[in-house]
């Protein structure tokens, strides 16, 4: 007896016709860190194909729910982007990212059916099973359409769904992660945005034991989804507890136009100043947030020094610092390992502090969240953070469970694995999520009694400088080492070492952009003078190398 065809299904014809409404732009597609993100006009049929391949995804996981989320972060308001969420509020397993990568790119509807039903033959998902797709988007107007092609693939292929409408990249991966717990002995919240508003206001509480945060903090939208959804969260706050008080700035979101422009956090960390309206007063406690909420900067201006930034780094070595005394007073350092996760963009001044000063190990992973949060799952705390303000920390089941069931020798022990406990809950240990790493921050410097100031002390940034060099072919730029060592081109890396020893503490790499023609010249040395002249010579040799000619 012939075996049944793997290329054909039951969704087939439903398939083929709604794909007829959303045919594909013609041009090569890859799923990265940031799902599919390009100019909005071109992905109606990429979101109706990325529908599809969350219908599988749900079938392959035992019908866990799978989130959808389309939003372009902090890129211009033409831009969006689709990207799938897994079962633990978790990006896409890196496996999957290449079979959507081939759905997407599939050239007719009849390829496109044939590669679906591929896929599920090589994975044995029932077509037939059960399924379920939730999803969200920003404040873009493009959502609206992008909204209907995944609807249309949901249809096609029998798959229940619940559309959020309009919430941040972390509040889709929170209702992600809530809905599969629930009912389970541990659930991550109520499945609601409501939810997630009081498990943070709850969680506050609880971690400031009686202490209060002191003056204002001014929290700069960038235009985005971030305005209406803290506005929202902090009608939950009790304010007489916990003395929040939020001045929010760039909260626009009836003009699309203003998305992302000239402020959030991305402009604050490219551009090293803040954003030129308002202009914030000196002394001002300030923090910005990306298009999307899921990046964090904070920053003052000194009426000394003038702009002073703490980025990722500075957040991470915040919440490194503050856990690890908690975790000492607890008397738990011998039972949980704490480890703090980087990438090469890290300065050197935060590696050095939390290696020698906190005396935690340090990884270093390759460029890209997925990376850090993969490595960071490995301790039982594990904080990670990229320098553009992207991170979180992550509680393992045992760690959870030492500050709840911990016998404590003194009430200081008691108290610590209480805030610990509390923190776990503030926390969105699924992604990186700046309202809720806001209040991270907050309620450490709340703990410690400190200024921006006093936080900026704790060690210096070394003076490092990043670089844009535009290449005939990126892809001739291949990398080792966390993305820190350059294999190819042949003898690139050698002239890069050379050049490197002739400079103090200093340390310097290339890697190719992920998206365009061109690499990123990364160095760092003990004066600014000399991190410009190492840069300066690092970008030579890239040039020389991704020109053809030696």
């Amino acid at each position: 007896m012939a075996s049944a065809d793997p290329t054909t299904g039951p969704h087939d014809a439903a398939i083929l016709a709604a794909s007829a409404k959303h045919p594909i732009v013609p041009q090569v597609y890859k799923y990265g860190t940031a799902g599919f993100r390009m100019n909005a006009d071109l992905l109606d049929g990429v979101t109706f194909r990325v529908g599809l391949l969350a219908s599988l995804r749900s079938r392959r996981k035992s019908s866990a729910a799978i989130g959808i989320m389309i939003t372009a972060s902090h890129n211009p308001a033409i831009d969006n982007g689709v990207k799938i969420v897994d079962p633990f509020g978790e990006m896409l397993e890196q496996e999957w990212e290449q079979y959507a990568t081939a759905l997407v790119n599939a050239k007719s509807d009849e390829e496109l059916v044939k590669i679906y039903n591929q896929l599920a033959a090589d994975h044995k998902i029932n077509l037939n099973a059960k399924a379920k797709v939730i999803y969200g988007r920003d404040t873009r107007p493009s959502g609206h359409k992008l909204v209907a092609a995944l609807v249309d693939a949901l249809e096609a292929t029998n798959t229940p769904h619940v559309d959020y409408k309009i919430l941040t990249t972390p509040q889709l991966h929170y209702l992600v992660r809530a809905t599969n717990t629930e009912g389970k002995p541990i659930t991550y919240g109520k499945v609601s945005e409501v939810g997630y508003y009081e498990k943070l206001a709850t969680a506050l509480v609880r971690t400031l034991q009686g202490k209060k945060i002191q003056g204002t903090l001014q929290v700069d939208c960038a235009n985005g989804v971030g305005g209406p959804k803290l506005a929202e969260f902090l009608k939950h706050v009790p304010k007489d507890k916990v003395g929040l008080d939020v001045k929010i700035v760039n909260d626009d979101v009836l003009r699309p136009e203003v998305l992302n422009l000239d402020c959030g956090a991305d402009f604050v960390k490219t551009k090293q100043r803040a954003p030129p309206n308002p202009q914030p007063e000196p002394g001002l406690r300030c923090c910005s947030l990306d298009g999307d909420a899921d990046r964090l900067m904070y920053y003052w201006t000194d009426p000394e020094k003038g702009f002073v930034m703490l980025d990722g780094d500075r957040i991470s070595s915040l919440a490194a610092s503050f856990i690890t005394e908690l975790v000492d007073r607890a008397g738990l350092r011998k039972v949980l390992n704490i480890g703090v996760v980087q990438t090469a963009y890290a300065n050197g001044g935060s590696t050095r502090f939390i290696t020698g000063r906190l005396n935690l190990p340090v990884i270093c992973t390759p460029t890209g969240v997925k990376h850090l949060h993969h490595v960071a799952q490995q301790f039982d705390i594990g904080i990670y953070f990229e320098a553009n303000g992207h991170g979180t920390v992550l509680f393992s089941m045992d760690a959870v469970k030492a500050f709840k069931e911990y016998p404590p020798q003194s009430p200081a022990q008691k108290d610590a694995m209480d805030i610990l406990a509390a923190l776990a809950d503030l926390i969105n240990q699924t992604v990186g999520d700046a309202i809720s790493d806001m209040l991270l921050v907050e309620v450490i410097l709340a703990h410690k009694n400190w200024t921006l100031r006093d936080w900026a002390t704790t060690y210096s940034d070394l003076p490092n400088r990043l670089v844009r060099v535009e290449v005939l072919d990126k892809d001739m730029f291949q990398t080792t080492d966390a993305e820190r060592r350059l294999t190819h081109p042949e003898g690139a890396q050698d002239e890069i070492d050379n050049a490197v020893k002739k400079y103090g503490a200093a340390r310097a790499f290339a890697r190719a952009s992920g998206t365009e023609n061109a690499c990123r010249v990364y160095a760092e040395a003990a004066s600014r003078s000399e991190v410009q002249e190492l840069a300066d010579r690092v970008v030579r040799i890239i040039e020389r190398y991704g020109n053809n000619s030696k």
